[in-house]
């Protein structure tokens, strides 16, 4: 029977600091070696999961952004993909009549980019744009018409709960929300993708895609949830939110004590190698 592993980073893979310890790289190193199928699935984006990743051998595509892209984490290019439609032009000017002013993630012109409008940021974001330093990707503009340009996937908000919840209830049921405190900064994210977007959706594509038969998943926060619904098994870091804990098949070790790597290591039964070619369904 083949499977498929797909753990969470931040709170699951990856410790409170950020990184990956040497002991969980090379046990999920070796364990690949050995022919484990193993991916993980963040709400990061490629670029800044390749940074916090950079121990790891990727062999097989990755989940980004919450689900919105499967991409080829040695490439970049994109294996499937979550676009808004028009529908979200509305969203955007709910958005800025109630004052909030969000980061936005689209293609310009075939270029991923994030945009702001930098006068209208809220502590939250500038938190978060000065940890993105220097990326690539750092797209300021000065409209709101600007901050919608482009072919847009991912929409972050971040500010006070009186003020998200209620744009968290009005879309959480015409869009893939999530909304929950960031577990480094405690600001509270609201974050809009395209109601297709998931992890869920895109772990059974990668699974399918691989020819697996069951998928296992390792996870830590309210945007894993739908992940676990969609799993065979799976497994809530031990610093994990309750919510998550209750729909866990188990709990296992926190994401200081490489749980998933001591979990992996105890349970994965290497089989063969497996190199797989083909390509996903856009």
């Amino acid at each position: 029977m083949k499977t498929l592993y797909v753990s969470d980073l931040d709170g699951t893979l990856l410790r409170s600091d950020e990184t990956i310890s040497d002991y969980t790289s090379r046990t999920i190193n070796t364990l690949t070696g050995q022919g484990m199928l193993f991916s993980y699935a963040t709400a990061r984006s490629l670029v800044t999961a390749r940074k916090v990743t950079a121990g790891l051998n990727a062999h097989i595509p990755v989940i980004v952004y919450n689900g919105a892209f499967v991409m080829d984490h040695l490439t970049g290019e994109i294996l499937l993909s979550n676009f808004f439609g028009e529908d979200v032009r509305e969203v955007f000017e709910d958005l800025f009549c109630r004052h909030v002013y969000p980061i936005v993630y689209a293609y310009i012109d075939g270029v991923e980019k994030f945009s702001y409008i930098e006068e209208k940021c809220t502590p939250g974001m500038r938190s978060f744009l000065e940890s993105r330093k220097g990326d690539v990707r750092t797209h300021p503009v000065t409209t709101p018409e600007e901050l919608t340009q482009g072919d847009c996937f991912y929409i972050t908000c971040i500010d006070k709960p009186d003020i998200l919840e209620p744009l968290y209830v009005k879309y959480k049921d015409a869009f893939h929300c999530v909304y929950q405190e960031d577990i480094y900064t405690k600001e509270q994210w609201l974050e809009i993708m395209p109601s297709a977007a998931s992890k869920s959706g895109a772990a059974a594509r990668l699974k399918q895609y691989l020819g697996c038969d069951r998928l296992i998943a390792f996870g830590d926060g309210r945007n894993d949830l739908d992940l676990f619904d969609s799993a065979d098994e799976s497994y809530a870091v031990d610093n994990a939110d309750a919510t998550l804990k209750e729909k866990a098949t188990a709990v296992i070790g926190g994401n200081n004590e490489d749980g998933v790597a001591k979990w992996l290591a105890a349970h994965h039964q290497p089989m063969y190698v497996s190199h797989h070619k083909g390509g996903l369904v856009k």
